[in-house]
């Protein structure tokens, strides 16, 4: 999880690196071709028929989901301090878990709904509106968090019924597929420099993903959750090392603030799914 956390960054740090300006909607576009491409030999392992139409509706909406939210979060990446992109990104599950209660009928006790708010206050410390204006990159990543959770509620429902290569290879191709049209109509050539950099980009990001899936399998997520907050630490030290980014206070504060909230959160669910292991047997 450490090691995901570290990977991550790199993605944000050679955000920042490109040169040529790249619009983030192209630049998410060929993050996912490229991404394909790493991606291509899982193909023969694609069981093509258990895709039924309902599926491919989930698919399609969760790569538009996707798509977008990865769209905003390149787009924040580029235009505020790491720091403040990793720490509102934290809110993932309180977005996640509100959407839980309002599309599956989860049921929200208020130690939950205790939660949720801290969380909320966190990203409002972050914020802080009324007193200082609110850049377009922290709307933008406010919304990539929110879309990620809606594509994270959709995956949930996925990996009952579809295999674990057919969930990444389909969100790859389907992101691209999504955001292929808005993509062409803002293009601009991008340089061999930074055509590398987002082949680096894809494949950090690859095996960001892939490095959660295994820390999770060889954890519960309660002890693996407080180690995504390493990359705190490593967005702070990159934006002053290299950007010459001065720690906001109030980002770290709001930042913990939510990590508090979603570290909780994460409690909760283990608990709620041992209970229900339980009941069923």
């Amino acid at each position: 999880m450490i090691f995901s956390g570290f990977m991550f960054v790199l993605v944000g740090v050679l955000i920042k690196l490109m040169e040529s300006g790249l619009p983030a909607i192209q630049s998410a576009f060929l993050r996912y071709v490229f991404g394909l491409i790493i991606i291509l030999p899982l193909f023969r392992r694609i069981q093509w028929n258990t895709i039924t139409r309902p599926i491919l509706g989930l698919y399609s909406l969760r790569s538009i989901f996707h798509g977008f939210a990865v769209m905003l979060w390149f787009f924040a990446m580029a235009t505020i301090p790491l720091a403040e992109v990793t720490a509102i990104a934290y809110s993932l599950p309180i977005y996640t878990t509100i959407g839980a209660v309002l599309v599956f009928k989860e049921k929200i006790r208020i130690r939950r709904i205790m939660a949720v708010v801290i969380g909320f206050i966190g990203t409002l410390i972050i914020l802080r509106p009324g007193l200082v204006e609110i850049s377009l990159g922290s709307l933008a990543q406010v919304a990539a968090a929110i879309g990620f959770a809606g594509s994270f509620l959709i995956a949930k429902k996925l990996v009952s019924v579809e295999a674990p290569t057919n969930i990444l290879f389909m969100l790859t191709a389907g992101c691209g597929l999504a955001l292929l049209p808005a993509a062409l109509a803002v293009w601009v050539t991008p340089s061999l420099t930074d055509t590398i950099i987002l082949i680096i980009i894809a494949s950090l990001a690859t095996l960001g993903h892939h490095s959660i899936t295994k820390a999770l399998i060889a954890a519960p997520l309660t002890a693996t959750q407080p180690f995504i907050f390493v990359q705190m630490i490593w967005a702070i030290g990159f934006g002053y090392i290299l950007f010459d980014e001065t720690p906001d206070i109030w980002v770290i504060v709001g930042g913990f603030t939510i990590i508090a909230s979603t570290t909780y959160l994460a409690h909760r669910e283990i608990v709620a799914q041992k209970k229900r292991e339980l009941f069923e047997s």
